[in-house]
């Protein structure tokens, strides 16, 4: 049985109509899922970067771009409504502690959904199990040792996905029998696909392989 996830991420530009168009288009497309990106800008970036200069229709700095990108709390939970309504799941990638904590005491997600970003963060990780909502691993930048580790620290690990980190992801790199070396490596999970790749040859090829 396969599970769908549309990834809106940031792309929504801090407009929540855009944001509600995003999910409508993944409604008509039959997906049964999207997923957000959360961050608290001042936890994830440091104040030297977010002091720098850049261009942007939020203004001048990088802070400015970033604040402009991200909705709030009260916003999450109006697209967490709109979801809902079109039956479709509301998955955040949270990353950093502050966000998680807004998301759990405001929200009722489906998954957790780990950024392989944050594979290696043992607090963050910890603080899942806490939470005891299933998680979806991302594994994309993590070496072998990395992701047992943070499946051994996990205790709901419902699908761990094979990735390629790289936007747009080359065809060359694209590496789908990382999904068969993830099946035989963790029997008990269900392994899955994180498609950064432009069409549909890796998702077909994904399906193929049993992800």
């Amino acid at each position: 049985m396969s599970y769908v996830i549309a990834e809106i991420g940031i792309n929504h530009n801090g407009d929540i109509d855009l944001a509600k168009e995003l999910i409508d288009m993944a409604h008509n497309s039959g997906c049964d899922a999207v997923k957000f990106q959360k961050r608290d800008v001042e936890s994830v970036y440091s104040t030297e970067e977010l002091d720098k200069p850049r261009e942007s229709p939020w203004g001048t700095t990088t802070r400015e771009q970033k604040h402009g990108i991200e909705f709030n709390i009260v916003e999450y939970k109006e697209l967490e409504e709109y979801t809902n309504e079109k039956g479709l799941d509301f998955i955040v990638s949270c990353w950093d502690m502050v966000s998680l904590e807004l998301v759990e005491e405001h929200l009722d997600v489906k998954y957790h959904k780990v950024a392989s970003a944050m594979a290696t963060d043992k607090e963050f990780l910890e603080a899942l199990n806490n939470s005891g909502k299933p998680v979806i691993l991302s594994v994309g930048m993590c070496t072998d040792e990395e992701v047992d580790a943070a499946v051994d620290i996990l205790d709901n690990v419902k699908y761990i996905l094979a990735c390629t980190s790289t936007y747009p992801t080359k065809l060359e790199e694209v590496n789908l029998n990382y999904i068969t070396t993830l099946k035989e490596k963790y029997p008990n999970l269900s392994v899955g696909f994180s498609n950064h790749y432009n069409g549909f040859a890796a998702l077909m090829g994904a399906t193929a392989l049993g992800s």
